[in-house]
């Protein structure tokens, strides 16, 4: 691994407060928003538009905030400034409930944290990775563990939170939790690398035509589509079932829990498989987890099965597209490299997943839109089949295929 600079602890140290931030929002949002629309009197259909609208501005946010923080080599600059017109959006939400004014309040508060996450992880994977482009996955694990920590905190002390207060608090508490981000994007030190921004690289269009980066997109985009159902409709579902909010809160939390085991042992893990075979497991139990889901409704404890693979259909699939973004896309290209994860993988599936799922679920049921999740994922599944066999074929350097 290459020499740290010598600020090199802070910025991780302020990175893992950012991630705990900006994962304890998203865990006071996602999760409940759509419980907040239907109390709005809002349709099952108008409420999958509202939930892919964070998936639309992952189609053009991403990459613009990541060329930008390439080519101005400000990531963390963009970072700060960015989550503080995030929060500014977010007081839409203390406005009349109205679906247009909680659209444009939606889609400007995800067009601007759109940047929070790709360029954060690049910072810290920048500070991890070395010459030959494998990632330190154990320091990896140890920064992006606290982002779990916070969105199980907030998850479950918003369940509570609701539960006493009602829904009414939503927006307020938005509010109070976006600004939590902000105060942590400040205290990130201002990154002294950025200069590494406008080195010679490979141009991203001769990335992208290599075939085992364009299978490897493929299955990142059909493997989070299928989760697109868990994030857009699982609340809502398990609400259909008759499952109060705490509960709700407790099998998110669930997911969390092992989400945060994996982070804080993967380095020693991730050595007992290549990167590749650990997407393609991700996947296969994608699979598995969402046909438990849609078939095991009625059981709780089925439900506590299926949110415990969690571990492997997010956690592993995050940590191995990351280090394998970081070698696909080295130097200069980095930011580009996590935004288009954001893009190919969070935008269009999000999309996709939440007009589609609306649609089914309005039409044939929540069950049905966890049904065809699990159909989506073995599709994921044989994409990172075929990246695997054609990494074999054309490795990309020595240990090409470990963290």
């Amino acid at each position: 691994m290459t020499a740290a600079a010598p600020d090199s602890g802070r910025t991780l140290r302020a990175s893992a407060v950012l991630s705990c931030a900006y994962f304890a929002a998203i865990g006071g949002f996602n999760p409940y928003a759509p419980l907040w629309y239907k109390e709005l009197g809002l349709p099952v259909f108008m409420i999958g538009v509202l939930v892919s609208l964070q998936s639309w501005t992952r189609l053009f946010a991403p990459y613009a905030w990541g060329a930008l923080a390439d080519r101005s080599g400000r990531r963390v600059s963009i970072i700060r400034w960015a989550a503080l017109a995030s929060c500014i959006a977010g007081f839409g939400f203390l406005l009349p409930a109205d679906p247009l004014l909680l659209g444009a309040a939606v889609f400007l508060m995800f067009s601007f944290n759109a940047a929070i996450v790709p360029l954060t992880e690049t910072v810290v994977a920048a500070q991890l990775t070395d010459a030959e482009g494998r990632m330190d996955a154990r320091r990896y694990g140890r920064v992006r563990v606290w982002g779990s920590v916070g969105f199980l905190a907030s998850v479950v002390l918003a369940g509570w939170w609701y539960q006493w207060l009602g829904l009414r608090a939503f927006a307020a508490t938005t509010v109070v939790l976006l600004a939590c981000v902000v105060l942590a994007a400040w205290s990130m030190p201002r990154s002294r690398a950025a200069v590494a921004a406008h080195e010679a690289g490979p141009p991203v269009g001769a990335v992208l035509r290599r075939p085992e980066v364009r299978w490897f997109f493929a299955g990142v985009f059909l493997t989070v589509l299928s989760h697109a159902a868990l994030y857009g409709f699982f609340s809502l579902y398990l609400d259909s079932l008759g499952y109060g909010k705490q509960t709700v809160g407790l099998l998110w939390a669930i997911s969390v829990v092992m989400e945060i085991l994996w982070f804080a042992f993967q380095g020693r893990l991730l050595e007992s498989g290549t990167l590749h075979r650990w997407l393609l497991a991700s996947a296969l139990l994608g699979a598995l987890r969402f046909a438990l889901t849609a078939v095991g409704g009625a059981s709780l404890a089925l439900l506590m099965l299926a949110q415990c693979l969690h571990a492997i259909t997010f956690a592993v699939q995050h940590t191995a597209c990351i280090a394998l973004i970081m070698r696909y896309f080295p130097g200069p290209l980095r930011g580009r490299g996590q935004a288009l994860y954001s893009v190919l993988g969070y935008g269009l599936s999000g999309v996709l997943g939440g007009l589609g799922g609306g649609w089914l679920a309005q039409q044939l049921g929540y069950a049905s839109v966890f049904w065809v999740a699990s159909a989506v994922a073995l599709g994921g599944a044989a994409c990172c089949w075929r990246s695997l066999r054609l990494e074999r074929r054309e490795p990309s350097g020595p240990g090409a295929d470990q963290a």
